[in-house]
């Protein structure tokens, strides 16, 4: 059954598109997703996040646990920041990827992907020791993203408080109704936040913040901005059949730990090498919008697909990702694009699409 979030009616009171997404029923547009775009790139807008997931990890073991399952390390956090980590199988594919928030001495925020909350909740409890509480806040809680130039000063006008300017970083509000938790992530390669609050405060969140000047915005537009940055999507760039070395992201993979789920696998991969990796192509002609899964050729041979594919509003031209063998995963390769039946001239580039 399709899930919606607290603030449906918000949504079609400010004229938003309804679609199903991993099994709720969202807006993926209000004006248009190259308006919303461009709104986010030069100004502030609003993305309703409710449908992902809330998890609370808390107890003195807690940092040691999930250390044990999540690549990057956690132990390193101070109380107040936070980190974007990937959970991973036994294979080293990526189960999700998700951020950790540490709230307090012994406590920790997960967000997580929403297509992933069930899975991610099994495979936790799965592997929880005894002296660690873990407990699945998604059905409690709401969340909205904020991002843009000028998110800072919609941020001091609802919340009365100095814009927290640094990335990674969350903070605890007052709330009647509950815990507030404001975070500096975000998945638009924009200034911004996000703000985590107890699902009966969304209407009246959502009112203040478009009083502010935040401007409604879409999945579509969500989905344009992070390619331009070339943000992975769980279940497209990402899967449990990638390793994060195959996906470039062995940045956010500690190294040096002793211990994690995936890890011998993912050292392999390093120490022998990926067979493919995760690049981005842009079109170097006019062409129809890329989609996923179109088909990527090589000197006429077909090599690869699309895992995300959109027109870039800030480039004016076709931006995908794929995963190439390695000979092919080279900037500056002449690739092909199959879009309807017809080929289109590309190029490997340098990530990201978009640079200020």
């Amino acid at each position: 059954m399709t899930q919606r979030t607290a603030l449906y009616d918000r949504h079609l009171a400010a004229g938003g598109r309804m679609v199903d997404f991993a099994g709720w029923e969202m807006p993926v547009q209000y004006t248009g997703i190259l308006s919303e775009h461009r709104t986010v790139r030069e100004a502030c807008g609003m993305f309703d996040i409710s449908h992902m997931g809330e998890f609370l990890v808390e107890g003195a073991g807690a940092a040691a646990w999930l250390d044990g399952l999540l690549t990057n390390r956690v132990r390193n956090l101070s109380v107040g920041g936070a980190q974007y980590t990937l959970m991973l199988n036994e294979r080293g594919g990526v189960i999700d990827d998700l951020i950790v928030y540490r709230t307090a001495d012994v406590e920790y925020l997960l967000i997580v992907n929403a297509a992933k909350i069930s899975e991610d909740a099994a495979w936790m409890r799965s592997h929880l020791p005894g002296e660690v509480t873990f407990r699945d806040l998604s059905a409690e809680y709401g969340a909205l993203a904020v991002q843009g130039p000028d998110s800072g000063g919609v941020f001091e006008k609802v919340f009365a408080l100095a814009f927290p300017g640094e990335r990674n970083q969350v903070i605890e509000l007052p709330s009647a109704a509950g815990r507030m938790f404001v975070v500096t992530t975000g998945y638009t390669g924009e200034k911004g936040f996000e703000v985590v609050f107890p699902v009966g405060e969304a209407s009246q969140i959502w009112d203040k913040l478009l009083e502010a000047g935040a401007v409604p915005c879409g999945l579509g537009a969500r989905d344009t901005l992070r390619l331009e940055m070339c943000y992975p999507l769980n279940g497209a760039d990402l899967s449990p059949e990638h390793t994060p070395v195959e996906s470039g992201l062995g940045f956010f993979v500690d190294w040096d730990k002793a211990e994690f789920l995936g890890r011998e696998a993912v050292v392999k991969d390093k120490t022998d090498g990926p067979t493919c990796r995760l690049v981005a192509i842009q079109g170097v002609e006019k062409s129809p919008p890329i989609r996923p899964h179109y088909p990527v050729l090589s000197e006429g041979e077909r090599v690869s697909e699309t895992t995300s594919g959109a027109l870039s509003p800030s480039l004016g031209c076709g931006i995908a990702m794929a995963y190439l063998p390695i000979a092919l995963a080279k900037i500056g390769q002449d690739l092909e694009i199959e879009i309807r039946g017809r080929r289109y001239r590309a190029s490997v580039v340098k990530k990201p699409f978009y640079k200020k």
